[in-house]
């Protein structure tokens, strides 16, 4: 009986010893990325790890100077010791340094960052370019605003999930921000719907900048569009090249006129669920009707946006395509009306689109060639070159409509004729119904269609090449004689 007490205490000894060289071994990996503190961190933190430390600036601005040493650990730059971003502390040294305000502080604090990732290896990241272009033209870059300060995290392990977690435990909620005019906006954040979007791969601080799991700023607006509009300008961080063709468009210009109700990029993307500007065209075009309900309308009766309604059909034009997404310019204008050629151009001058539909590529190629064309071009010319004021022609849309182009494909041909007469007489008021007939409805001719004018076609280019050869021959000859004679 003894001798089988001691075989069960052995069998509990081995299973106790094996449980606890697991628990060992899953500690260690647990806390393989926990780094070590070194002695001269260890003694900064004798006095920063105490909460309500604060460096305040002339300003009366402060930033709260407290540092978690445990998330600290946790954090990329745990193995490191302070001095090497806080250049100017030691162990020994820690001078008194004065700033005006939190801005000039945090400006002063990244060039630190550069010691180590130099412009040349960040630049391999587009979102870093295009915030360096950024930097060419004066205005600073702080990595904190994004990357935050002592708690940085691995942007390839997705360690800033505690970030989220930390919104998301208010913002899961049913939250609302009060505005002084009396408006509210609910602040609940949908988790699922932020999953869905570009933007997934973000932090919360990426966007609100400024909020962190160290800061969250009350900020108070006047109204619900004032916060909204603030919101915006967060947006040019990263998509710089985006926001500045935005400041060139009808948009800009009408919010900067003090049109508070203007589109602004949150207006069109959305806020959260903010999806790819490539997507779909109908969830394009319907961002438009927000705010441009009638042409909308107009434009869905419309040979366009029927088959774009209709059969969803990827290859038809919307909104965009035509006044662009972000440098829209005023339609209303010559220029853009110059332009109109190019515009339809687009998509009636490609193969791969026209062929599938039975068009002619041709229709661009034939009105610069005939007279509207050919007046056109010489007026821009002489708009570029001698700067004088150029004058209106007729271009594709003042005979195709501009939203409610219809199809002639199965239209009456008297019908069309009548129709054009009216829209000729716009200019040309003395216009009678055989009027038309002088232009050649965008067709190239052949023998079927306008015989005669592609007869002399024809001839001309018959006979031309043979009266430039006989010039040339009667001249050499003349010379040849001329040298013989001598």
């Amino acid at each position: 009986m003894t001798m089988i007490m001691k075989d069960i205490n052995k069998i509990e000894l081995f299973f106790i010893a094996f449980f606890l060289a697991i628990l060992g071994f899953s500690m260690e990996i647990s806390y393989a990325n926990i780094a070590i503190l070194s002695n001269e961190s260890k003694q900064c933190l004798e006095c920063h790890s105490k909460h309500g430390i604060v460096k305040q600036f002339e300003n009366n601005e402060y930033i709260n100077a407290y540092v978690d040493a445990e998330k600290f650990k946790a954090s990329v730059h745990g193995s490191l010791q302070c001095s090497a971003c806080h250049t100017d502390f030691s162990a020994d040294r820690h001078p008194e340094r004065i700033f005006k305000n939190k801005k000039q502080y945090k400006i002063r604090t990244a060039l630190s960052c550069r010691n180590c990732h130099t412009s040349e290896k960040i630049k391999t990241k587009s979102i870093h370019a295009s915030l360096l272009n950024k930097e060419k033209e004066g205005n600073a870059l702080i990595c904190t605003d994004c990357h935050g300060a002592h708690y940085i995290a691995s942007t390839s392990d997705r360690i800033l999930d505690a970030e989220e977690k930390y919104c998301m435990s208010c913002h899961s909620r049913q939250m609302k921000m009060n505005f002084k005019n009396g408006e509210t906006l609910y602040l609940t954040v949908d988790l699922a719907s932020l999953k869905a979007s570009v933007h997934r791969n973000l932090a919360c601080s990426d966007c609100h900048f400024g909020f962190s799991i160290e800061e969250h700023p009350v900020r108070r607006f006047k109204a619900k569009r004032n916060y909204i509009i603030a919101a915006s300008e967060g947006c040019r961080r990263c998509h710089f090249d985006k926001y500045t063709k935005t400041m060139e468009s009808i948009h800009y210009a009408f919010l900067s006129q003090g049109n508070l109700n203007a589109p602004i990029c949150i207006d069109c993307h959305g806020g959260h669920l903010i999806q790819s500007g490539r997507a779909e065209k109908i969830q394009s075009a319907r961002r438009c009707e927000r705010c441009h309900a009638e042409i909308f309308k107009i434009y869905t009766d419309s040979v366009h946006g029927k088959a774009l309604i209709e059969s969803n059909n990827q290859d038809v034009p919307v909104c965009t395509d035509c006044h662009t997404a972000h440098s829209m310019t005023d339609p209303r204008t010559l220029e853009y009306r110059e332009n109109m050629p190019e515009i339809c151009g687009n998509c009636h001058s490609k193969k791969e689109i026209m062929a599938k539909y039975g068009l002619s590529t041709s229709v661009v190629k034939t009105y610069l060639s005939d007279f509207h064309g050919v007046t056109l071009e010489l007026y821009k010319k002489q708009k570029d070159v001698l700067h004088k004021p150029g004058r209106p022609i007729a271009v594709c849309t003042d005979c195709h409509g501009i939203h409610n182009i219809s199809s002639s494909r199965y239209a009456d041909e008297k019908t069309i004729k009548k129709n054009l007469v009216k829209r000729c007489q716009k200019c040309h008021q003395d216009a009678d119904e055989n009027f038309p007939d002088a232009w050649l409805y965008h067709y190239e001719p052949n023998f079927k269609k306008s015989p005669i004018v592609y007869s002399i076609n024809l001839l001309y280019d018959i006979f031309s090449p043979i009266i430039i050869i006989g010039l040339i021959l009667q001249v050499v000859l003349h010379i040849w004689r001329y040298a013989s004679d001598r």
